[in-house]
């Protein structure tokens, strides 16, 4: 019987968020017609009908016509809605009359009561659970716990949008809340996914778009066409003008041409209105029929989500990625034990989620805590900026072995944390909201990955000043903590937002800076730019950090005489080991004097520069004196 029963969101529109109240008055409809057919049924069989025949169709009806009746009964009860006196005596359990409760308070004009509801339809019920009876040998479901899995799929279909998301960003909800995403279409005869991606991209506007933004999309449509032709659907073909973006991926040659189109749409992603085009035309199928394909790469699925994550933004276009089957998807990979994974992915759900979360949070903006709706007040933010080469969660993973410039992690998360702000810092101080930021830097222009990039750190400050104070950074108290060059960017955005009354409040609000081995006057990886064929053509990051560069001396002395002004507290550590740079040289990058900031604490550490913001273990003193700065500096806001 299993199989009979249609499903309720392809007979109204209410039941995938669009309309609940149209949902309810079509069920009703298709339930009384359900009855009639029913009422009209041939009666009981002769003796002479086979069992078999009886149980498909007469047993079958006969069940059918006692769960119409049910839903009835619920329905009159519940939304108060007429109902026939014939069917006046059903009895109505409790547990199934409180899911249609909730459903109902999930859609109350009262926001207080919308929260509780989802917070109870996630809470233990006595829906929730798994009874079985034993016969002689497994474990057989009872028909209560059928009748579980029809109460989460009632839910499921039922529950508009905000309940949906909400359901999504709760820590301990069922995945049986989520209905699986609808069918996706079938690619057109004769083409491929690489193909559907290259009309996708091409059917963008291709006007009016920074340098960038031309750069990756013309490289992905003008080389798509040589991989296609080469190998379709294989990997990339190296030649032409591709290669030397090829080897800025780092991963020669495992990048496929998808990931070329991903970098083209996460730019193009930005833009507001190219996030329509990019729904209009069929983008989010898309991109869904690619993430299934690449399930087993990681890579592939967090460029994907950041494109949901941006098209999230809009809030127009919230019921349409809900429509889509997205919100089941990203319910799953926050989920997921990679910290990478479920950050992407809780991005995009905070940006869906309108309900309880005023602040956006734009492409390289992520909060690593908390990552799911939370009774737990957030009484302050702690920021996390990475310096070059770096990237907002391998910066600030734990130590690992001896490495080189080209970074890998390690996978054992049972060993080893890949981001310890989420997983030690969050554990220890629970009510800070953390956030890690990630922006392109590159040590020589050839291994940039937009070679028309020319990102200053005046430009990178104040790019990275707009997107936080939209992420709501500078409503509450604030410690910036920064590694390298990161340090720079956060010494030009406090003087950037010094200057504009409209960041005003990151100013107020900003408590402490800590600083792990920042060349506040400048590093010797410049010097080494013109003679080592690793930096022959060295990126405007490293000119910046010549030390006779003027900027960085009035950097230095303008931040010196803020910090002092506003009574900053700040702390500083420095390595005192060199690092390997590839293969070529090991230099000591941020020597003790360049650390040295003129104020506060500064800290030696016997590791190398890639170290100094790696804790070796939980208990470690680098971590350890880190915690303690954030406590003691936080100490009077937390409190309150």
């Amino acid at each position: 019987m299993k199989g009979t029963f249609p499903v309720y969101s392809d007979l109204c529109p209410g039941f995938r968020g669009e309309d609940p109240a149209a949902g309810r008055m079509s069920l009703a409809a298709y339930c009384v017609m359900c009855c009639r057919r029913l009422g009209t049924s041939t009666p009981p069989p002769k003796n002479n009908t086979y069992w078999k025949d009886i149980r498909i169709t007469y047993q079958a009806r006969k069940e059918l016509h006692k769960a119409v009746r049910k839903v009835l009964a619920i329905s009159a009860r519940i939304l108060q809605g007429p109902f026939a006196d014939t069917f006046a005596t059903f009895d109505v359990e409790d547990h199934e009359c409180a899911v249609w409760l909730l459903l109902k308070k999930s859609q109350s004009d009262d926001r207080a009561a919308r929260l509780q509801a989802v917070r109870e339809m996630v809470a233990a019920h006595p829906w929730h659970g798994n009874e079985t009876v034993r016969a002689h040998g497994p474990a057989f479901p009872t028909w209560k716990e059928g009748s579980k899995n029809y109460q989460f799929r009632t839910i499921a279909q039922a529950c508009d949008l905000r309940t949906l998301t909400g359901l999504a960003r709760s820590k301990e909800s069922d995945p049986r809340f989520f209905l699986p995403p609808p069918p996706l279409p079938p690619l057109k005869e004769d083409s491929s996914i690489e193909e559907e991606l290259r009309h996708l991209l091409a059917s963008l506007p291709q006007t009016e778009l920074d340098e960038c933004i031309q750069y990756f999309t013309s490289l992905a449509l003008s080389e798509s066409s040589q991989s296609l032709a080469a190998q379709k659907g294989g990997l990339w073909s190296f030649g032409g003008n591709g290669l030397p973006y090829a080897e800025s991926f780092g991963e020669v040659p495992s990048a496929t041409v998808e990931m070329f189109f991903l970098e083209a749409l996460v730019k193009h992603s930005e833009i507001p209105t190219h996030c329509d085009k990019i729904e209009a035309n069929g983008g989010l199928q898309l991109l869904q029929r690619l993430y299934q394909l690449y399930k087993d790469s990681p890579k592939v699925q967090r460029g994907i989500m950041r494109v949901v994550g941006n098209m999230a933004l809009n809030e127009h276009l919230h019921s349409t990625i809900v429509r889509s089957g997205w919100v089941s998807i990203l319910a799953a990979a926050v989920k997921s034990p990679d910290i990478m994974e479920a950050s992407h992915a809780a991005r995009a759900l905070a940006n869906l989620d309108r309900e309880t979360v005023a602040e956006k949070y734009q492409d390289g903006v992520y909060v690593l805590h908390p990552q799911h709706r939370t009774s737990q007040p957030i009484k302050a933010d702690v920021l996390f900026i990475h310096g070059l080469m770096g990237a907002a969660f391998k910066t600030w993973r734990q130590q690992d072995s001896d490495q080189v410039l080209t970074e890998k992690v390690s996978e054992d998360e049972t060993r080893y944390t890949t981001c310890w702000p989420k997983t030690w810092l969050a554990s220890d101080c629970p009510a800070l909201r953390i956030i890690s930021v990630e922006y392109d830097t590159s040590l020589s222009e050839w291994r940039a990955r937009c070679p028309s990039e020319r990102k200053s750190i005046a430009f990178r400050s104040n790019e990275l000043l707009r997107k936080l104070r939209a992420a709501g950074v500078g409503d509450r108290p604030v410690i910036w903590v920064s590694h390298s060059m990161g340090g720079l960017l956060v010494k030009k955005m406090l003087l950037e937002a010094s200057q504009r009354p409209e960041m005003s409040s990151v100013i107020n609000n900003t408590r402490g800076i800590l600083f792990y081995s920042v060349p506040h006057h400048g590093s010797h990886l410049a010097e080494y730019s013109v003679s080592v064929r690793y930096l022959l053509f060295p990126s405007l990051e490293v000119k910046e950090l010549s030390k006779d560069s003027p900027a960085l001396k009035t950097l230095q002395d303008d931040f010196v005489k803020f910090a002092k002004d506003r009574n900053l507290q700040v702390l500083s550590f420095v390595e005192t080991l060199p690092t390997s740079i590839g293969s070529m040289i090991r230099l000591h990058v941020v020597p003790v004097e360049s650390a040295d900031l003129g104020i506060g604490d500064l800290i030696p550490v016997d590791v190398n520069h890639l170290n100094i913001c790696k804790p070796k273990k939980k208990d470690a003193f680098l971590y350890q004196r880190t915690l303690q700065f954030i406590r003691e500096t936080l100490a009077k806001d937390l409190e309150n």
